[in-house]
């Protein structure tokens, strides 16, 4: 499973990507909302360091879609265009893919919008596991059903776990069969903290300094 960082915060990103193991980036009109900078620098920016930036449409129809897809796109070959999963949004996905723009499919909180999306020609679907708990269903089971019937079928659109709350979703989309999980910043630090990790350095460096002081001595 590939891993993506779900935010617009474009130093965060930054400071997250040197630790060498961030390929892409999803954003949302809240995330650049909250960023308070104009949107077309912080995807150029972010498309400069990564291989996929999902940048999402606001449009409501069809037709105003695909013109911001195609505005969206043109900023950065590694642009992916976020349409939502609505009958106009899937209208926008087939005229998009027509001129070559590639298509994240979100809002997704079923396996049939999943299967939808993916005949409509997306590229990515974006499953929204933490929001499907929150209704009290099981987000990562929505994940497990699109892996097997993608891979049932043979489709090549790829699942973007997304809505992750927690270091225990991010196992279990992995373990479900997602291609990608987009995490926000805040879970990321926490996946890469571990009480054990803390404790073993800890012992190594305290046994290493009392060689040290033996050897002066």
């Amino acid at each position: 499973m590939r891993i993506f960082v779900d935010s617009a915060d474009v130093e965060e990103i930054k400071k997250l990507h040197e630790l060498g193991f961030i390929s892409g980036a999803t954003t949302n009109p809240s995330l650049v909302a909250k960023s308070g900078r104009e949107p077309r620098e912080i995807y150029r920016e972010l498309a400069e360091m990564l291989d996929h930036v999902s940048a999402e449409v606001v449009a409501e129809d069809a037709e105003g879609m695909y013109r911001e897809g195609k505005e969206l796109a043109s900023i950065h070959p590694n642009i992916v265009v976020k349409v939502p999963f609505t009958p106009e949004g899937l209208k926008a996905v087939g005229k998009l893919k027509a001129d070559g723009v590639r298509v994240n499919v979100t809002l997704i909180f079923s396996a049939a919008q999943a299967l939808i999306a993916a005949r409509a020609g997306a590229d990515f679907v974006s499953p929204f596991i933490g929001r499907i708990d929150d209704i009290g269903y099981s987000g990562v089971e929505i994940v497990r059903e699109t892996a097997k019937i993608f891979m049932l079928y043979d489709l090549p659109t790829e699942i973007i776990a997304a809505s992750i709350r927690h270091p225990a979703h991010f196992i279990e989309a992995a373990r479900a069969g997602a291609h990608i999980g987009t995490v926000p910043p805040a879970v990321i630090w926490k996946l890469l903290k571990h009480p054990l990790t803390d404790i073993g350095l800890e012992k190594f460096l305290s046994d290493w300094r009392k060689a040290q002081e033996n050897r002066a001595g």
